[in-house]
């Protein structure tokens, strides 16, 4: 079985100049947790995930401060500073843009549950041999085809 086979066709993608707020609401929208950022021409230039937005998002702690209601009320303040400053950061300052793993539409099904496996990744961008994406795999696409596989041969013993 090839990836082509059991890969998402229909893949939500972002553009770099999407905002953090733009790929919030298309992450919820589409309860989704991460999409392919493509340009123009729909070819891949990086992957965001909800960790790279949370981490993004995320306030540094500064001091401490012995009495625990200051320090909930600054950290509660700080928070909302941090999003209203950040919310319309293009995604390009956030996404990965090196190193990111790919499969092809050709690779079989052994090469996508090893990449999974082996980087812990939760998605993997489909790419064909222009660089444009076609398609996306997921943890569950391979635990939904190992199940076909499993019920399937159970179906043939009996």
């Amino acid at each position: 079985m090839q990836v082509r086979d059991f890969m998402i066709r229909k893949v939500i993608t972002a553009k770099h100049s999407t905002t953090v707020k733009e790929l919030i609401s298309i992450l919820e929208t589409n309860r989704i947790g991460g999409v392919p950022v493509v340009d123009d021409k729909g070819n891949l230039v990086g992957i965001v995930s909800d960790g790279d937005i949370v981490r993004f998002l995320s306030p540094h702690k500064e001091k401490l401060y012995l009495a625990y209601y200051i320090t909930y009320l600054e950290d509660a303040q700080k928070i909302e500073d941090v999003l209203r400053e950040k919310m319309n950061t293009p995604i390009e300052e956030i996404m990965v843009k090196k190193h990111i793993k790919t499969l092809s539409p050709d690779d079989d099904f052994e090469t996508a549950i090893r990449l999974i496996s082996e980087h812990h990744f939760k998605k993997i961008p489909v790419v064909n041999g222009a660089g444009r994406v076609v398609g996306i795999i997921s943890r569950g696409d391979i635990i939904h085809n190992l199940s076909k596989s499993i019920f399937n041969e159970e179906s043939v013993q009996e």
